[in-house]
């Protein structure tokens, strides 16, 4: 893929934050602002039963987990799921959607509003870009990678996961995988990455090479919304970079 192919990709981004910024000066807005507000508090954060564990220790499976045989099993244990708080707050469980056999699996950080609002995961702003890139960008159809995130539940006001919350909801993502068996995963973002590689380095120093994950290549590289958020052209060419091996690869 020669120089105009990245200047493309470039434009395609361009294009595309340009277009979002435009509908939310039209007044389209993509956060929640009903978020958890003084009237409702939320409850307190319901920890998993652990040994000690640390950031990227995972909960023991509990029966429906590990009984789960398909993806539709699991998607009735996410949905049932109440192990921490985050269950009793939102509105839908995001389970995640795509080809259940997809050579690749892109896994981002949680849910947002639009995502708590809908149950699929990537339909807000930084759901587009993602969607653009997938279909513009890589030339693949979105329904020909499988789309998921760290936790199945949006978190109050779009907060960071918290260490208990990644705990109790990465064996559910586990399965997941295990299941599709995809060839390549690209690990949008910070947690995304942090956690399926039991490491604290930022995405920054990761991004752009692959890793062994379980025998699967994985890729880290910046979460749509960090694009959105940080509009250079340096960070556009980092994302192909990444986009760019990661077809090479499949």
């Amino acid at each position: 893929m020669d120089n105009d192919t990245k200047d493309d990709f470039i434009k395609l981004v361009d294009s595309t934050i340009g277009y979002l910024r435009e509908r939310k000066k039209e007044g389209m807005n993509f956060v929640d602002s009903a978020a958890s507000s003084g009237n409702n508090p939320a409850p307190p954060v319901q920890k998993c039963v652990l040994r000690k564990a640390d950031l990227f220790e995972s909960c023991v499976s509990d029966s429906e987990i590990s009984e789960a045989d398909n993806l539709d099993a699991l998607k009735s244990a996410v949905d049932k799921c109440r192990k921490c708080s985050l269950g009793n707050l939102r509105k839908n469980a995001v389970f995640g959607e795509g080809n259940p056999e997809a050579g690749l699996m892109f896994i981002g950080e949680a849910p947002g509003s639009e995502e708590d609002l809908r149950g699929r995961p990537f339909v807000g702003r930084a759901g587009q870009l993602l969607t653009d890139i997938i279909t513009k960008g890589m030339g693949l159809r979105r329904e020909d990678v499988f789309i998921a995130n760290i936790l199945k539940c949006r978190p109050p006001e779009n907060r960071n996961p918290l260490p208990e919350e990644i705990i109790c909801c990465e064996p559910y993502l586990l399965k997941q995988i295990e299941f599709i068996k995809p060839k390549v995963i690209c690990a949008l973002g910070n947690f995304a990455a942090q956690t399926l590689l039991k490491t604290r380095e930022g995405i920054t120093k990761i991004r752009g090479r692959f890793f062994d994950y379980r025998g699967i290549k994985l890729m880290p590289t910046f979460h749509p919304a960090y694009l959105l958020r940080n509009y250079s052209r340096k960070n556009r060419e980092y994302v192909w970079e990444d986009v760019k091996k990661i077809l090479d690869e499949i």
